[in-house]
């Protein structure tokens, strides 16, 4: 089990080079001074460098760009991007010349966004994450990406989703897996999974998702980011591959909740093309930005619906962290009314028409294609053209034989009662809005169900709800909390949002993802050192190499003279908890690498952590943590 320090000694000149690496100043993008980054930059930020000259659209889609390559196809790799926008520069280079011609659209004029490809986009394919899509180009764009652009945003590229926007994990036979920026061993949620990576990723200024039931609402939870289901009828859906025509809306997710209403001011609206959109007459203010409120939460009365808490074990960790949330806006002036609704439980469970609506909503958009390379459901199926994943559900879905059954006549029966039952109970108890957990457990680890999902409650009823940052489990994984309220409530639900936003700042970026240093990752830090015990002669030598972006910690022991290690942990502190373990008694090798999380990586970097060396022999040998910087 003894070495000699060679590994060490190879540690200490990794760490030269990152040292040197980290010191250089970053070469500086066209457009910009050098001094300018687009990490966690919000889209009034953004505008105001550009209107001051500090950095060009041009340069902000160069700088976005770099972060893909070094996270999206390197580093964590979360795969959040399945196309990248050729003419994006494009776009920049002549929205940066109207600007120089006295001419600015308004707050997205050259900001940099994301789109998730199930929405229509005239200069590049529409896949819905499926192979049998591949390169689908429909010529045009879906009503809310023409908003956009008109707006003056700069479509970076598309993210990937879950296949056909049919789950809520993110895997796709066209994209593949996505994974979540804060644990990439997790799922970011889904449909709109790359969506909410890559704006969690700070691969654009916000994103544009769509949700049938949670799927912007869930990856706004796992993501850190808020996320909003309007009143359907709130905005198009005119091209955007449907999944269920009655509870399908897209909208946007985003780092802060003023850009969400930045994103919802440039897209909502009447579209003749989505006859819905006529309900939102009279409803949309001229502004949300406008309307933001951040005293909102004074005087709100919240009802807290305990039975979407879940009483099972795995859905404690979830609740704690949701009440930890409820109660900073209680301390913050809203007043919690715990509820119970008997019976919702089961109309949320038989209330989704997706089953009955797909197969058919999908050959009605596909027939207006005569050159699409598929024309149904049954097409994808029979042609092997979709992930393994997805599998039972398509042939589940793809099974019905009638548009009208009893079974979709009862489901639109409960939604309708449903919608009753709460209108009636927020009415009743003089309700602002009614909260409980996006999900009522933690983003499952890739490959596994995800359990625990709310996102029906909204989805039945047509109502609007907005998820919001409830805080983090021990593991720094994101937890979200989901606002329910009354039709066409968005700007109080926006407001609510707003207010518990600038009271608790609960946005944190993802450790994985750091600024980029000359365009590039930021290379590992190295730490080495010698532990010891006061009044020993005992000494252990000790080298780290901590890999924040891959989320790996290499390690290398040499144990005291005569000596053997029995196990290494990581504490918090000299005297704190365990964070992290890196040798066990079971283990031989005295050197290794080692997945660690974003608590295992806060500890390190806090400048407050400890190695602790445990010997054979029966020594505790200790060192503090020093990366060199």
């Amino acid at each position: 089990m003894r070495r000699t320090l060679a590994g060490l000694l190879i540690a200490a000149v990794c760490a030269t080079s990152a040292i040197a690496a980290q010191s250089k100043r970053a070469a500086p993008a066209p457009g910009t001074t050098g001094d300018f980054d687009v990490t966690e930059q919000s889209i009034a930020d953004l505008q105001a460098a550009m209107g001051a000259g500090l950095v060009t659209s041009h340069a902000l889609v160069v700088m976005y760009e770099a972060r893909i390559r070094a996270y999206d196809h390197d580093g964590p790799r979360l795969n959040a991007m399945v196309a990248i926008n050729p003419r994006a520069i494009d776009a920049a280079d002549a929205l940066d010349a109207e600007r120089r011609a006295g001419h600015v659209r308004g707050p997205l004029h050259g900001i940099p966004i994301v789109i998730k490809d199930n929405y229509e986009t005239a200069d590049m394919p529409t896949t819905g994450g499926s192979l049998a899509l591949a390169g689908f180009r429909t010529g045009r764009d879906a009503f809310m990406v023409k908003r956009l652009r008109d707006a003056g945003a700069v479509i970076v590229g598309k993210t990937n989703l879950h296949e056909l926007a049919a789950g809520i994990t993110s895997v796709s036979s066209l994209g593949g897996q996505t994974r979540n920026p804060y644990d990439p061993s997790r799922n970011p949620g889904g449909s709109s999974g790359g969506t909410g990576a890559a704006v969690a990723a700070n691969f654009a200024a916000a994103g544009m998702g769509s949700d049938t039931c949670g799927s912007i609402r869930i990856p706004s939870a796992n993501n850190n980011l808020v996320g909003l289901r309007g009143t359907l009828g709130l905005s198009s859906r005119f091209g955007i591959i449907p999944l269920s025509h009655t509870q399908d809306i897209g909208g946007p997710l985003a780092r802060s909740v003023a850009d969400l209403a930045l994103m919802l001011d440039a897209t909502v609206g009447p579209d003749a093309a989505d006859a819905t959109t006529a309900l939102g007459e009279g409803h949309v203010p001229p502004s949300y930005r406008a309307a933001l409120r951040a005293n909102a939460l004074e005087g709100a009365r919240i009802g807290v619906l305990k039975s979407l808490f879940g009483a099972e074990p795995e859905d404690a960790e979830v609740t704690g962290v949701v009440r930890k949330a409820l109660d900073a806006m209680k301390g913050h002036g809203a007043e919690l009314v715990d509820m119970d609704i008997p019976g919702i439980e089961a109309l949320m469970d038989g209330s989704s028409v997706i089953d009955a609506e797909f197969k058919f909503d999908l050959m009605d958009y596909l027939a207006q294609f005569p050159n699409a390379p598929v024309h149904s459901l049954g097409d994808i199926i029979d042609r092997g053209l979709y992930h393994a994943e997805l599998e039972d559900t398509f042939k589940r879905r793809d099974a019905g034989s009638a548009r009208e059954t009893d079974a979709y006549r009862r489901a639109r029966v409960r939604r309708e009662t449903l919608r009753d039952l709460v209108l009636g109970e927020m009415k009743e108890q003089r309700l602002t809005a009614i909260a409980y957990p996006v999900l009522r457990r933690r983003p499952a680890s890739i490959g596994e169900p995800q359990r625990g999902t709310n996102c029906q409650l909204s989805a039945g009823t047509g109502l609007p709800a907005i998820s919001m940052p409830a805080g983090f489990t021990g593991d720094e994984v994101p937890i979200g909390v989901e606002l329910l309220g009354a039709a066409w409530s968005e700007p109080q639900l926006l407001s609510l949002a707003y207010s518990y936003e600038q009271a608790v700042h609960p946005r944190r970026p993802p450790a994985a993802t750091p600024k980029l240093v000359d365009g590039k990752a930021p290379e590992p830090l190295s730490a080495s050192g010698s532990l010891t015990r006061k009044g020993s002669a005992a000494a252990a030598r000790f080298a780290l190499r901590d890999d924040v972006v891959r989320g790996t910690l290499a390690f290398s022991f040499v144990p005291p003279a005569g000596e053997s290690i029995e196990s290494a942990v990581i504490r918090r502190g000299a005297a704190g908890a365990i964070v992290g373990v890196l040798l066990n008694p079971a283990q031989t090798a005295l050197s290794g690498d080692v997945p660690i999380g974003a608590a295992v990586q806060a500890a390190l970097r806090s400048g407050e952590a400890a190695i602790e060396v445990r010997t054979r022999g029966g020594d505790v040998l200790t060192a503090p943590v020093a990366f060199r910087h």
